[in-house]
């Protein structure tokens, strides 16, 4: 998939707790230079807007994302080979503040690849529905039910919720959403499995 002089962009989808972050940094670290890992997370709504909404509780559900914004960072990233654009910045996301961060990943012209992952890139909704054609190819990172869900207690509580609440976390809000992002399973062009993380053992 790594061509020098042609950009080309590998999603990433799964459920939350899949393990994708992990696929794509281990990706990017192997390719080094030739490769930048690119986050939908960075597109989450800020909290006081998400307040504004009245959809705080359900942080992480597919309308709690700018997916338009997004949408216009792919367009941009695909064609930057046009001349325009020397270098496109992307924002990332810092989980122990849950919040965004403008500007702070550069995507240079001549790195001829993205890897960007998503619970919603292929969601067959309006706005997310027009990902797809933006990427080469998608995959669905599935670790198994159990898997997944012991990782994503982990991480809430290594962020600093209880594990009551991660519990209800992971088994609530954030199980809805992985029922929905489940069924855009058929979509990808490539389900990919991961071996367990020792970190969390």
């Amino acid at each position: 998939m790594v061509e020098p002089g042609r950009r080309r962009i590998l999603g990433l989808t799964g459920a939350p707790g899949a393990g994708k972050s992990r696929l794509a940094e281990e990706l990017v670290a192997a390719l080094g230079p030739h490769a930048v890992f690119v986050p939908l997370d960075g597109f989450h709504l800020a909290d006081p807007e998400l307040h504004r909404l009245g959809r705080h509780s359900r942080k992480g559900a597919a309308d709690t994302f700018d997916a338009a914004g997004y949408l216009n960072l792919l367009r941009r990233m695909r064609n930057q080979d046009d001349g325009v654009d020397e270098v496109v910045y992307a924002p990332s996301f810092d989980r122990a503040l849950e919040a965004g961060i403008a500007g702070s990943i550069p995507v240079p012209a001549d790195v001829p690849l993205v890897v960007t992952e998503g619970n919603y890139l292929l969601l067959d909704r309006p706005v997310w529905n027009q990902v797809a054609a933006l990427l080469d190819a998608c995959w669905f990172v599935d670790p198994g039910e159990s898997t997944r869900l012991d990782r994503l207690v982990d991480r809430h509580v290594r962020y600093g919720r209880s594990p009551e609440e991660a519990h209800a976390r992971s088994w609530g809000p954030d199980q809805d959403n992985a029922e929905l992002i489940t069924g855009t399973r058929p979509r990808a062009d490539r389900v990919v499995r991961l071996a367990p993380d020792p970190r969390l053992a």
